[in-house]
């Protein structure tokens, strides 16, 4: 197995350090070679950077992808939007010669370079692909067979599926897996494939139409009979976790890495669940 460095992102570390320690513990418990990046900046975030200043989204993701090529390492998010920044800064990079050359011009003024090849992984994605569900289900020792979760992907996961291959867009089937390994059921529901709201900038401009987003899913997941929410990203954690209420729901919001801690019989205080606004109880 390779060597990886976790990119934390800003979510995580600022709002849900929870993910964080969790993440950790569990690459522990799996023998996952992993250090926690250094030095990082936000990946930047492709809802805002991306969509105003290209050039910056380019230079900032090219100067964190250069400090896992220092340490010759793949780098690994728990972030989806991260994921999806890094994953394509790192695509241009590889496939245009003047994006690379641009980003090393900005890079030259502050003595890095970034030669290319990092490969961008999701935390999710290389457990599921590098580690695999019978290693996976034998470090599970605290079978969670009282959980219906509604899983959510969330947009940059997969997308583009065409270039990534990591999974079906239409009928995703990964994360429902890495869920059902601890005895948990994955729950079906309307729209599972649909936006938490908060992506693309939509929660910083619209909030309103955030929730009404998020309203949508919330009402199909009260449908399906599920007790809690199981995601990967730590922003549509964020949206799930504040943004209910007006229909009364009060769905635990669970990061996978969280439900691996309590799978496979961890230290329960690493899940940070205290930092959530709605309590992890069943």
């Amino acid at each position: 197995m390779a060597k990886y460095s976790l990119f934390l992102g800003c979510i995580a570390p600022l709002r849900y350090p929870g993910i964080e320690t969790a993440t950790v513990e569990v690459a522990k418990a799996l023998d996952i070679d992993m250090d926690i990046l250094d030095k990082t900046s936000c990946c930047p975030a492709p809802g805002v950077f991306r969509s105003f200043d290209q050039d910056t989204w380019l230079a900032i993701g090219a100067r964190n992808l250069s400090l896992a090529e220092e340490k010759g390492t793949e780098i690994v998010t728990i972030c989806n939007g991260c994921f999806g920044s890094l994953w394509e800064v790192a695509d241009k990079i590889e496939h245009d010669e003047k994006k690379k050359e641009y980003a090393n011009s900005i890079l030259k003024e502050i003595g890095r370079e970034y030669k290319g090849g990092v490969k961008v992984r999701q935390f999710a994605e290389l457990l599921y692909t590098d580690v695999g569900l019978d290693a996976i289900s034998a470090k599970v020792t605290n079978k969670l067979d009282h959980i219906k979760a509604a899983v959510h992907y969330g947009c940059h996961y997969f997308k583009p599926d065409i270039v990534k291959k990591i999974d079906n867009r239409e009928r995703p089937n990964t994360l429902d897996e890495l869920v059902e390994v601890t005895g948990a059921t994955s729950v079906d529901y309307r729209n599972k494939n649909a936006c938490c709201g908060a992506g693309g900038g939509v929660r910083a401009r619209a909030k309103e139409v955030a929730q009404a987003m998020t309203d949508q899913k919330l009402e199909a997941m009260k449908q399906s009979g599920a007790n809690c929410i199981v995601d990967i990203c730590p922003f549509c954690h964020l949206q799930f976790d504040q943004g209910q209420g007006g229909l009364g729901t009060s769905f635990p919001v669970i990061h996978l890495s969280q439900l691996y801690v309590m799978a496979f019989g961890l230290d329960e205080g690493k899940n940070g669940f205290d930092a959530h606004a709605v309590p992890v109880k069943f």
